[in-house]
């Protein structure tokens, strides 16, 4: 019988890209699209890594849920709109680009577990040049929000990997919540959107404080 394969999974925004001003000033024009005081830049951050109907839905938990999708739509026609007029930039972190290619040649199966679109997803990472390092790529649009584990187990039977084989590196609550649901251990990292408090509360096996860190911890699995 085949080994299973060992399988880093990454979130996206918060980990493998600094996307917060991207997605605070989208946040802020589709509030302000349906007439309504946009939440603080705080209140943003909280909800990034959920999709977007389960954002929509923390930040105004009084609205009806066809208010929480028609205010989904909205920040996906601002983030578009921002795209075609070169207002997003979505860098890297710094080493994130050597790091995928460190564990691809060492053999790891790397895959992406995110709260963006298949859309916004490739495009991202056509972008930054690594996309062809990953063997399966998991988005909100056919999967239910983080903390369900269904991305992580699509994820794992894609690259033919074991719970016990597998790591989720993220940088929230939602990431760290979904690698327990899917019984893998969960990595945080402490450059992202939640606090080193709230991962470990959330069960990270470990917090990175940098590349390096994560590269280590990586190793150790």
């Amino acid at each position: 019988m085949t080994a299973p394969s060992r399988l880093a999974l990454f979130d996206c925004d918060g980990t493998l890209v600094d996307s917060q001003h991207d997605i605070v000033e989208a946040m802020n024009r589709c509030f302000d699209a349906v007439k309504l005081v946009p939440p603080t830049r705080l209140e943003t951050l909280a909800v990034i890594g959920l999709s977007l109907p389960n954002a929509m839905a923390r930040l105004l938990p009084d609205a009806e849920d066809h208010f929480h999708e028609h205010l989904a739509e909205q920040y996906k026609l601002a983030f578009q709109h921002m795209r075609r007029t070169n207002g997003v930039s979505e860098p890297l972190y710094p080493g994130i680009a050597e790091l995928i290619v460190r564990l691809a040649d060492e053999g790891w199966m790397l895959g992406v577990a995110t709260g963006k679109s298949d859309r916004g997803l490739n495009l991202c990472l056509t972008g930054h040049g690594i996309i062809d390092h990953f063997v399966t790529l998991q988005t909100a649009d056919r999967h239910p929000s983080k903390p369900h584990p269904s991305m992580a187990l699509q994820a794992m039977a894609d690259a033919g990997a074991a719970p016990h084989t597998t790591v989720m590196i993220g940088d929230t609550s939602y990431d760290m919540e979904m690698a327990q649901n899917a019984g893998v251990r969960g990595l945080g990292v402490n450059w992202g959107y939640h606090s080193v408090e709230e991962l470990t509360e959330a069960g990270a096996h470990a917090v990175a404080v940098d590349m390096n860190d994560l590269a280590r911890h990586i190793a150790a699995l």
